[in-house]
């Protein structure tokens, strides 16, 4: 079984990836650098209390899904409205591409 940091790490990279976030964004909203964020997804640093609960919040999940192992149906649940709000997102900025393409011509 991995240790609390590599579950540290893993859900974190996890979540911020569902959220649509890349690192820089995510290290903003939480108020770290991103270089801090590498360094605690890749598991060669370990956050303060006070980072972690920063970084939950700017993910916008309760600090201890940081280090849950197996989700909860609300964890899942909230999975799969980011999924659908990024795969709306998406869609809408291919839309507006497209009809920018169009009115260019």
């Amino acid at each position: 079984m991995a240790d609390i940091r590599e579950i540290l790490a893993n859900n974190l990279r996890e979540h911020r990836r569902k959220c649509g976030f890349s690192q820089g964004q995510l290290a903003e909203k939480a108020g770290i650098s991103s270089q801090y964020l590498a360094t605690i997804e890749t598991n060669r640093k370990f956050p303060k209390p006070e980072v972690l609960e920063r970084l939950a919040k700017a993910l916008a999940i309760e600090t201890s899904e940081l280090f849950s192992v197996v989700p909860s149906p609300q964890h899942e649940l909230q999975q799969l409205r980011n999924n659908i709000i990024g795969e709306v997102v998406e869609a809408v900025k291919q839309a507006f591409a497209e009809e920018n393409k169009k009115q260019k011509k």
